[in-house]
């Protein structure tokens, strides 16, 4: 772990500065999510019983609380981008229908109704 930096598992953050061993109710700087957190231990595996490699370890239920676990040993790729493939089709397919409402709906320059509505989705979304 000595070569690798430590991150923030919730925003991929450099935890560089933070002292080790982390205290128990240690914060993210970035996005101040508590960090001696099964989410970023070195036992923390989603896919096996009570989601911990650590056979002795009690379990633990909010994965994402800070907590008393002794076995807390952080890892440095414990941050995983978000999966923004399922928010890129929607967008797409959005698009889509929005161009679609706008055929035939006048002159060019002329205001439609789904006009307000495409302002209110890009301002959710964020617009390209």
């Amino acid at each position: 772990m000595a070569d690798a930096v430590l991150v923030c598992w919730k925003c991929g953050a450099s935890l560089e500065q933070e002292t080790l061993p982390l205290a128990r109710l240690s914060e993210c700087r970035a996005c101040h999510a508590d960090l001696h957190v099964c989410r970023l231990c070195e036992f923390f595996a989603p896919r096996v019983a009570r989601q911990c490699r650590e056979p002795v370890a009690e379990e633990v239920q909010d994965k994402e609380r800070a907590n008393f676990c002794d076995y807390f040993q952080p890892r440095p790729a414990a941050y995983v981008a978000p999966d923004t493939q399922p928010a890129q089709d929607a967008r797409r397919q959005l698009d889509t229908l929005f161009d679609d409402a706008n055929d035939g709906r006048g002159a060019a320059g002329e205001s439609s109704a789904a006009d307000p509505l495409r302002k209110s989705l890009d301002d959710l979304f964020g617009s390209n």
